[in-house]
């Protein structure tokens, strides 16, 4: 009688002995693609400051800054991630990180706001490569019951950028100049492109299908346009406009036209029959609304730390520390409560956490003892933790394993689009608060430094600081309308994580029971590295 050879190892054994090395090489690269962001926060207080100190950049030249960057991340998400489930993930991982180390080292020296916009798109576009490519590489050097662990350790890299970048680019700002926190990005992107050749192995769907040209390029232009359309109507704060309107029902017509033809097409780029799938469809709706919730809100932090408050750059990075450090401490060790709860409590109970957090900005003001703000923080990264790494192990885990680069980049493009849509709107409902709170004070003014006073509360205080002892009167009143301001705005930002504790407690999965236990180690049918 003749028996069957044991079936291979899913991993290659020399890649298994090295993966919690690879791990750490993949963390540096995601490292640096959220630093740069989290740096840029601190920054734009800086590169708004004429000449030579900054760049002189109106408030829509920074949104720009932030937004060049969102717009072509988002619109590339998707296709990196196909393109790395077809041509190879590391291939791809040390294409973006080559870009966006150019792009790094250009907008360093940029000479003008309009420059720094261009190069932001430039390295948002390697950072499209980058991202997907990490979460898909992590799924190929780990076995699927290793995977929770690896991504909470992932995610737990995510809060150690956050607060890394807040804290180097305040170093860096207090003794350099505006641009060594772009320039920071290239040794990084050095050492990780040498330690991603030498240490870290190629991977790919090995029966990827034709690559399909129509649907690449239509889910590219319908993103593009979509988070334009949602920049634009952030920045006008007039989402009615008929461009808007025009902009982001033309992107939505794209993507429908982008699903019907996936439907049609024998080799399509995504299998949007997965959406069907109410844990899949939960898990990838929670992760935009958490991020639409806090992209929107934490945005506004730096402008009350350092407008309000008065702290530096420097200081008001060290300040999200105890965010950063709940991130480190809690999302390694989620997988352990979600063993004994299940997802559905787990992620219900992180973003109810957010929206408690969230509220608890609409109670600060210009005197609030900084350690509740900590506290706040804290509980914020804690939050985030037990919802960042479940979901992601539900969203990377329902797919087969040779498909992990478009799941990366399906999570990462909602991700995406919700953070725009956070910042879009509530930034739009932040900056109508703030105009309509202190207009009544700026009467006093010419009409056109009285619009331009109105936008912004660095811009009131701007013109205050040109008008000597006579602006001295604007302060008081410029930074209240902001408060108050901001406590709508994180009313509403409140809001929408409630909306995504709903929808998690109504679709994720609860704790399976103990005798489902094993069918939960199997893997996809299909799977391949």
């Amino acid at each position: 009688m003749t028996t069957n050879p044991p079936a291979p190892a899913r991993i290659p054994e020399a890649v298994h002995r090295r993966r919690w090395v690879i791990l750490g090489v993949l963390m540096l690269s995601l490292l640096i693609v959220v630093l740069d962001n989290s740096i840029l926060n601190v920054a734009v207080k800086t590169i708004s400051e004429p000449a030579p100190t900054g760049l002189g950049a109106s408030q829509g030249e920074l949104e720009w800054a932030i937004n060049s960057y969102t717009l072509v991340f988002a619109g590339m998400l998707f296709t990196a991630g196909l393109l790395g489930d077809r041509l190879g993930r590391k291939k791809m991982l040390l294409a973006g990180l080559l870009v966006f180390g150019i792009g790094s080292l250009l907008a360093a020296e940029s000479g003008s706001p309009a420059a720094l916009v261009a190069f932001r798109a430039v390295m948002g576009f390697g950072a499209a490569f980058v991202m997907p490519a990490t979460l898909a590489i992590l799924m190929n050097v780990f076995e699927r019951d290793e995977q929770p662990k690896a991504i909470g350790i992932w995610a737990a890299g995510v809060g150690l950028a956050i607060a890394i970048g807040p804290i180097t680019g305040g170093l860096l700002l207090d003794h350099f100049w505006w641009g060594s926190v772009f320039l920071i990005n290239v040794p990084i992107v050095a050492l990780a492109l040498v330690l991603m050749v030498v240490l870290v192995p190629d991977s790919k769907d090995p029966n990827p299908g034709r690559i399909d040209p129509v649907g690449v390029l239509l889910s590219i232009l319908g993103l593009v346009l979509l988070v334009y359309g949602i920049i634009e109507g952030g920045r006008l704060a007039d989402f009615t406009d008929p461009t808007v309107l025009a902009t982001m029902g033309a992107g939505l017509a794209v993507l429908v036209l982008f699903v019907v033809h996936q439907k049609r097409s024998d080799h399509p780029s995504i299998d949007v029959t997965y959406f069907k799938n109410k844990v899949f469809s939960a898990a990838i709706g929670a992760i935009a609304l958490v991020f639409f919730a806090m992209m929107g809100v934490t945005f506004f932090s730096v402008f009350y730390l350092q407008s309000v408050r008065g702290y530096s750059p420097l200081e008001s990075g060290l300040m999200l520390i105890p965010l950063a450090a709940a991130q480190l401490l809690f999302a390694p060790r989620a997988r352990l409560v979600v063993d004994r709860f299940g997802n559905k409590a787990v992620c219900t109970a992180g973003l109810l956490i957010i929206a408690g957090t969230l509220a608890a900005f609409a109670t600060l003001d210009a005197d609030t003892p900084i350690w509740l703000l900590e506290v706040v923080f804290f509980l914020m990264g804690t939050g985030m933790a037990h919802i960042m790494t479940p979901v992601s192990v539900v969203i990377m885990q329902a797919l087969p394993r040779e498909k992990a680069g478009s799941a990366s980049a399906l999570s990462n493009t909602f991700r995406q689009v919700g953070g725009a849509l956070g910042i879009a709107i509530l930034g739009s409902v932040l900056s109508a608060a703030y105009r309509s709170g202190i207009e009544g004070d700026l009467a006093g003014l010419p009409a056109g430094a009285r619009h331009a006073a109105g936008e912004s509360i660095e811009a009131t205080l701007g013109v205050a600081r040109s008008l000597g002892e006579r602006g001295e009167a604007l302060v008081a009143p410029a930074h209240q309308a902001f408060l108050d301001a901001m406590h709508v705005t994180a009313l509403c930002g409140a809001g929408v994580a409630l909306l995504g504790a709903l929808v998690v407690a109504l679709f994720l999965p609860g704790r399976p029971p103990a005798a489902d236990a094993p069918a939960e180690t199997a893997e996809p049918v299909g799977a391949g590295r």
